[in-house]
């Protein structure tokens, strides 16, 4: 029999306890600030229907869709019918993203806020091939906003984003924003017809990752050509310190964007995403749902963004008869963990027992436990040591576990209600009560 593989599948990852203090310091301040602008949390299934699922993503996006085959009893009627094929047998999948999950709670319950602010925190999953920062499945924390097609709505999730980043340390990094009537429109000034736009936008959207030349090879292969090559030359040409300005000023299809564009600059003026607003022409967002402003974070020295977003007031509209105007931002939780572990930007995070409780072989189990349960009633981290090897052996492992205390309990501190408390990184030893250990372990910390 072959051996057994111990690494997780591809793009997929354990996370031990230093990964795992990381990823909560993060998401505890993303909770934070989200909550500070009145979001509220919500959860949904791991698994969607593909009804749900299919077409809101662009035809790239439906092929990156996990699939889930039916159960087991409908498998095998299928087979022994002849009639099995991979499509017809998968009617769920894997979330792919948090929005389309949101566009179906909308629809589904009537009760909800008529202006609904919430905020999500859960992994997803594609059926990508895996990079560096890239897996396979990840974690996305979404605000969205919907109910209003308000420019307030739009700066809102800018600035709840940026005061994520700044709250963890960041103070170099752009938030792009664009506008998809804007690019519509360069899209037909460049000659592309209407059914061209899709797949023009989905290269454009690689553009920081492939490159000028690699996008130019990807909309020759899809047919665009010449007329692909005049879009990305405009588009870079806009880029321009005055381009908005100008757009704005005169009549015609980009002035009602870049006007949308010059208010939502105007309204995050006085938040936290007032600085790193950038108007960016390039900016495309290849997902088929957005409607009108577009957004995405990048940072120096990093390929790829940290995150994007924009408003998409059609897509819960597709759930239910009633259009409901949306907006919304995500942030990629591993690309963030991989700046700051990159930079150092983490403070030091606690992950192991503050004290190691050991005892001597003449010491009954039930004490240990009796005077453990003490010091956690006091707020400390203590892990009892279960065997009763020479002391010597129980030490060691409190270094091991990086443990900054030890507290012994032999036969007369037993007795005596106390604990001989040592300090690792100084060598020092004092007895005291146990009533007193959390006081001493703050006096030396």
């Amino acid at each position: 029999m072959s051996e057994i593989s111990t690494k997780p599948p591809s793009g997929m990852r354990d996370f031990l306890a230093p990964d795992v203090a990381r990823r909560r310091h993060v998401l505890g301040v993303v909770q934070r600030v989200y909550e500070s602008f009145g979001f509220v949390p919500l959860e949904t299934p791991t698994i969607e229907n593909l009804t749900t699922l299919l077409g809101k993503y662009g035809p790239e996006g439906d092929q990156l869709l996990y699939r889930i085959l039916h159960r087991r009893e409908k498998l095998q009627r299928a087979l022994a019918a002849g009639t099995a094929t991979e499509l017809d047998l998968s009617d769920e999948g894997l979330r792919y993203d948090l929005t389309v999950p949101l566009a179906r709670v909308v629809a589904n319950y009537r009760d909800l806020p008529a202006y609904y602010k919430r905020y999500q925190i859960q992994p997803v999953w594609r059926a990508d091939r895996p990079a560096k920062g890239r897996f396979r499945e990840f974690w996305q924390c979404d605000v969205d906003i919907t109910g209003t097609g308000s420019v307030v709505a739009d700066a809102e999730v800018c600035g709840a984003v940026a005061a994520v980043l700044q709250g963890l340390g960041f103070t170099e990094f752009t938030v792009n924003v664009n506008h998809r009537e804007l690019l519509r429109a360069f899209v037909l000034a460049a000659g592309l017809a209407p059914e061209q736009e899709a797949p023009a936008l989905i290269a454009l959207d690689k553009l920081d990752k492939i490159g000028r030349d690699g996008v130019l090879k990807e909309l020759g292969e899809k047919g665009l050509g010449a007329a692909g090559e005049a879009l990305l030359g405009s588009l870079e040409a806009a880029r321009a310190p005055d381009a908005l300005a100008r757009f704005a000023a005169a009549p015609g299809p980009f002035q009602q964007p870049a006007v949308a564009l010059q208010a939502l600059f105007a309204a995050a003026a006085p938040g936290p995403a007032a600085k790193h607003l950038v108007f960016d022409p390039t900016l495309a967002r290849g997902l088929s749902y957005y409607t009108g402003p577009i957004f995405e974070i990048t940072c120096a020295g990093l390929a790829g963004s940290m995150g994007g977003g924009g408003r998409y007031d059609n897509l819960i509209g597709m759930f239910r008869k009633q259009g409901v105007p949306a907006v919304g931002f995500s942030l990629g939780l591993e690309r963030i963990l991989l700046v700051m572990e990159e930079r150092g930007m983490f403070p030091a995070l606690a992950t192991g027992p503050q004290v190691l409780l050991c005892r001597m072989a003449e010491v009954p189990a039930a004490a240990a436990i009796a005077v453990a349960t003490q010091l956690r009633a006091q707020g400390l981290r203590v892990e009892v040591f279960a065997d009763t090897p020479a002391m010597g052996k129980q030490l060691n492992y409190a270094n091991t576990l990086a443990a900054p205390f030890a507290a012994i309990l032999g036969p007369t501190e037993f007795a005596a209600g106390t604990v001989a408390l040592k300090d690792l990184h100084k060598g020092e030893q004092v007895s005291l009560p146990v009533g007193d250990v959390a006081r001493e372990i703050a006096a030396r910390s």
